[in-house]
């Protein structure tokens, strides 16, 4: 095992002895710690600064560790200092003031359009017979429709129920075309639906008395759009189990998740109508600056655009 300073050998063994850390997140704290040797080439411990964290900071992040482990390895530094620095005299925890790099946002997974229209028109399968059938072809017809999360198309009633047991939260108005839904932060806001979503939902309802099987269902269940096979609201893994399994039948290259949907909804959105707010407003972004990350999904299409049809976007190879 590495030794390490006899200040830092002292402050684990009484997170040991007296805070009762595991023996796991005790062999993390060294492991960090010994990196703080390393990046500062062993320089004493009461000699480092600010700076020469910065720096330690910067050479790991050069090597190659993720923003997420430097936020880590930060953090057991911060807190050997906190209590050494003290003890020891220095006039700061030269930690104090450093924090990681931010991580690099990955960009959302969306369908392009052509995969998007082969999901939902069930490219090489029969058309919906089933009630289950025409119940999952509701669901993504309404994900894709509507850029909806799948918490709230889960939560979504058939209308509009206000009673002593039972009042909704999220609702269809089918005869307007649209959901309301309640979101994230509790914030309530109306989507359109398009026409075959509508049309989806219509065959649906139609089929709907099949699962709702349960001789006495509870207020929940006799409020709930979209059911599953024991007649109660349908739970978010089937509808993620059921998607994944049509997109594979669809031979679709890729897996396809409810949120897929959502993300394919604002950046085929944003590719036709370039409309920032607009579309913050329809997925319940309570900040533009969540929204804008599909900005970056469309220069990705425009720049493959460019690249397929500009004259001078790519060199010729041939040296005649």
């Amino acid at each position: 095992m590495d030794a390490l300073p006899p200040p830092m050998e002292q402050w684990l063994e009484i997170l040991r002895s007296q805070r009762r850390y595991s023996h796991h997140t005790l062999a993390a704290y060294r492991r960090d710690l010994l990196l703080l040797g390393t990046a500062t080439q062993n320089m004493p411990l009461e000699r480092l600064a600010e700076g020469h964290i910065r720096h330690a900071v910067a050479r790991l992040h050069s090597a190659g560790q993720h923003p997420r482990s430097l936020a880590r390895i930060l953090s057991a530094w911060r807190g050997f200092y906190s209590w050494w620095a003290p003890q020891a005299g220095l006039p700061a925890n030269p930690v104090a003031g450093v924090r990681a790099p931010k991580a690099g946002r990955p960009l959302p997974k969306a369908l392009s359009v052509d995969q998007a229209q082969s999901l939902l028109d069930r490219s090489g399968l029969p058309p919906p017979e089933t009630a289950v059938q025409w119940r999952d072809q509701a669901m993504f017809e309404v994900l894709y429709s509507s850029g909806l999360r799948l918490a709230e198309l889960v939560s979504l009633d058939i209308h509009h129920f206000q009673g002593a047991d039972y009042t909704s939260q999220s609702w269809l108005d089918l005869e307007a075309e649209e959901a309301i839904v309640l979101g994230k932060g509790r914030k309530q806001r109306g989507v359109p639906l398009g026409r075959k979503a509508v049309e989806a939902i219509e065959q649906w309802l139609q089929r709907r008395p099949e699962l709702a099987r349960s001789p006495e269902p509870d207020a929940d269940s006799r409020a709930a759009l979209f059911l599953g096979v024991r007649g109660a609201r349908i739970a978010p893994r089937i509808v993620q189990k059921q998607l994944a399994e049509l997109a594979k039948r669809a031979g679709l290259p890729v897996h396809v998740h409810p949120h897929s949907l959502r993300h394919s909804f604002a950046s085929h959105l944003l590719q036709s109508a370039q409309d920032l707010r607009a579309v913050q407003e329809l997925l319940g972004h309570a900040n533009i600056s969540t929204t804008q990350i599909y900005t970056r999904l469309d220069f990705q299409h425009l720049a493959q655009v460019y690249d397929k049809a500009h004259p001078r976007a790519t060199r010729k190879t041939d040296k005649s």
